[in-house]
């Protein structure tokens, strides 16, 4: 286990104008979104490729100020963002881009704010596991359950980055009860039927525990939904 790790990846920051067509329609349209995100990275992977946002490390969050009219999207990826086709006056602001440069060691305090998909699986009884039928796979509701959720994931000093039941863990633990939890509306999907994530958002401060698995879980999210803007970790 390396007691250093080093984190590099680009971040784009959108300021959108809510009252915008473009905005409005994905902010009621995960799928839209998701078009409006994957609009950056034009080119660097073949057409129809369905692992494409994996391939360039592509994870999104967004946040909204409804008073102010303002969303605030934020994307990171391992290659660099083209945003040419995003209308110009649906931007409040130019696009801002920066390369994220950090070395991270074991100890290291790191402050952080995630948006996640936190799910849990039903078994379908013991007939259906004989006849490998998968489970049914629910969304978490309450801030406990989402605690929970991410409290499974948290890497004490010395433990795997892998738990024994097969859950990834962050590379970094904490006290689950300085973390602060709150439920966010789940998002839908006109175009995508059936398309439902139930989000919430935890904020807190890490301490490092296993570099590299860490840096993996930084590039490549935590969680489920990573293509609607759930899963990416944001430290400072």
């Amino acid at each position: 286990m390396s007691s250093t790790a080093r984190f590099v990846t680009s971040h784009s920051v959108l300021t959108l104008d809510v009252r915008h067509p473009y905005t409005a329609m994905a902010m009621v349209d995960a799928q839209h979104m998701h078009r409006n995100v994957m609009s950056g990275f034009y080119g660097w992977v073949e057409d129809g490729q369905p692992d494409a946002r994996a391939q360039m490390g592509v994870l999104s969050t967004w946040s909204v100020d409804l008073k102010a009219g303002v969303l605030v999207l934020v994307v990171q990826a391992r290659v660099p963002a083209d945003w040419s086709r995003v209308p110009a006056d649906a931007l409040k602001d130019k696009p801002r881009t920066l390369t994220v440069d950090r070395t991270l060691k074991t100890g290291d305090l790191v402050y952080f704010r995630a948006v996640v998909n936190p799910t849990k699986t039903i078994s379908p009884g013991k007939e259906a596991v004989q006849k490998k039928i998968r489970g049914k796979r629910i969304p978490h509701t309450t801030a406990q359950h989402a605690k929970d959720w991410f409290t499974r994931r948290l890497q004490p000093l010395g433990e795997p980055a892998s738990s024994p039941n097969g859950v990834a863990r962050i590379g970094a633990t904490t006290d689950p009860d300085t973390l602060r939890i709150r439920m966010l509306g789940s998002l839908k999907s006109t175009s995508r039927e059936g398309l439902t994530v139930a989000r919430a958002e935890i904020k807190g401060r890490l301490t490092v525990t296993d570099p590299s698995a860490l840096v993996t879980t930084l590039n490549e999210g935590i969680g489920r939904a990573r293509a609607y803007g759930c899963g990416l970790i944001l430290i400072r």
